[in-house]
């Protein structure tokens, strides 16, 4: 196991965390189960993790809000621990239903194409385009985008000649990505021989240890982990520094503290790092988390454990909005105008 990553243990009990705090906000339970499903597939325990799913498509309080998504969660996970039939009929159903979101999608797609269906998978990602994207927008959406790249992925793998939707892909790569590596050369197949040694056993682990590791990137890019930062509207944030004057020197300002949560989210997003957040804050729910955790609330490393709860309740809202959409920070004005300017501080 690599040294970076979590081992199996880790984690057991970030998903027990979990599982408390759903039984502590019932009302928030279908992020926080499915998120503690993901840790019980990555801890090996996928039988535990399958019951999680099912009590979410069986309960009737609350009433699941994306039956499509935890049932393509559940069929991926059946089919890494062996039930292939059983994965493959709620995937048939799930392409049947022809859901109009584009998670439980990428979710097959992903997983058909692991399990080496790559026409299906191509399929999937083909009908879920022709569902969900408009190839004559200026702006394709974020959540979208992983479709693109996937279909692109599959049929290089496929040997297909390019379509529209490959070069839509292509231009939607470029506008997003800076570090000059064209989705061709991203998805060479030829590229997998260029790794590791000439020794097959080696390579083989090489080939595993990438697919691993972008399988856990894929799945960041599918499941609602988003990496969320707080923001407090002007009048909360003045009510919470005259309360709680310890925190003032994270908040020298309402308008640095709006400027800094932006520049941190394109830092994050110039890394990499994918599904980005915004959270809300509100001081009695704050309050509250403070009561919950035992300690006072005029503490500044309580303020991103605050925002870890909120995103794992379901709370965050995805950053950066639309070009045209209202911005984030509450003005009222569209996200380009406002945060969205490309010359931001």
């Amino acid at each position: 196991m690599r040294p970076d990553t979590p081992s199996p243990a880790d984690h057991t009990t970030e998903a027990e965390r979990l599982l408390r705090t759903a039984a502590q906000y019932p009302e928030d339970q279908e992020p926080l189960l499915l998120q503690a499903a993901a840790h019980l597939e990555l801890s090996g325990d996928r039988a535990r993790a399958a019951t999680l799913y099912d009590q979410l498509l069986t309960s009737t309080a609350p009433v699941a809000e994306n039956p499509p998504l935890i049932k393509a969660l559940k069929a991926a996970n059946l089919w890494e621990y062996g039930h292939e039939a059983e994965a493959r009929a709620i995937i048939d159903g799930i392409r049947a239903a022809a859901p109009r979101t584009p998670e439980p999608w990428d979710i097959i797609a992903e997983a058909l194409e692991q399990h080496d269906d790559l026409q299906a998978s191509h399929d999937c990602y083909t009908t879920a385009l022709t569902l969900l994207v408009d190839p004559s927008d200026d702006e394709i959406p974020y959540t979208t985008q992983s479709l693109l790249a996937g279909r692109h992925r599959v049929r290089r793998m496929l040997g297909k000649a390019h379509d529209n939707w490959d070069a839509l892909a292509d231009r939607t790569h470029t506008s997003t990505h800076t570090d000059g590596i064209s989705l061709d050369e991203l998805h060479d197949p030829k590229r997998l021989w260029a790794l590791g040694s000439d020794n097959p056993a080696e390579l083989k682990a090489e080939i595993a240890r990438l697919r691993a590791e972008l399988g856990s990137y894929r799945a960041a890019l599918s499941r609602p982990f988003p990496v969320a930062l707080l923001h407090w509207p002007a009048a909360d944030l003045t009510e919470l520094l005259a309360t709680y004057p310890g925190l003032q020197p994270e908040y020298p300002s309402h308008e640095a503290h709006l400027t800094r949560l932006e520049s941190s989210l394109r830092e994050l997003a110039a890394t990499g790092t994918p599904n980005l957040g915004i959270v809300t804050g509100s001081i009695p729910s704050y309050e509250a988390f403070a009561a919950s955790e035992r300690t006072t609330p005029d503490s500044i490393p309580l303020l991103a454990e605050y925002a870890t709860t909120l995103a794992a309740r379901g709370k965050a809202t995805p950053w950066p909005p639309a070009k045209t959409a209202t911005c984030w920070c509450g003005s009222g004005t569209t996200y380009r105008d406002c945060h969205g300017v490309p010359d931001l501080a």
